[in-house]
């Protein structure tokens, strides 16, 4: 398994160009608010060689981050071979620099659509924090492209919001 490491200023427009071939957009919407993903601090974890799409950059796993005076947000969380350790790796090292800087808690959200998700963060400390029904329909109006069938075959229509405790590890 690649080695995560701190992202660095040299490795944004690479991260620029993962975030846009994964999710569509390096633009993440919180809260109303668009946020450049491929700015934001976290962690990379990259491949000795070109990864599996043939890109350059060699991106196999990625995490930013976004904080606040009590938490650190996981804004975007990718592994590229899913079951390897990698995205447990850097959700860890997401709370290592959370509780460095003196902050309570690790925050994230999906839709309701994204069971892979949501188990994958139930596992690894976190627990059902808030639901927001009707937001994926907000930003669908904002942005028509957003689908209306997500994975499944379930109607892409909330988001679910999940924390986890830095004193509970």
């Amino acid at each position: 398994m690649p080695i995560p490491r701190a992202i660095e200023a040299a490795d944004r427009h690479a991260i620029g160009r993962f975030l846009t071939r994964r999710w569509g957009t390096a633009t993440i919407m919180l809260d109303g608010r668009a946020i450049d993903a491929a700015a934001l601090p976290g962690f990379i974890a990259c491949a000795a060689g070109p990864d599996q799409s043939g890109d350059d950059e060699g991106i196999v796993g990625l995490a930013t981050l976004l904080d606040d005076d009590i938490q650190t947000e996981i804004v975007t969380l990718d592994a590229v071979s899913p079951g390897a350790g990698l995205g447990t790796a850097l959700v860890e090292l997401a709370a290592q620099r959370a509780r460095a800087l003196g902050l309570q808690r690790l925050l994230t959200r999906t839709t309701n659509d994204n069971l892979d998700a949501l188990r994958f963060y139930q596992r690894r400390g976190f627990r059902l924090y808030r639901l927001t029904p009707g937001a994926i329909d907000r930003e669908r109006e904002a942005d028509p492209a957003i689908a209306r069938l997500g994975r499944h075959g379930i109607p892409l229509r909330d988001e679910i919001t999940l924390i986890r405790l830095l004193d509970e590890g």
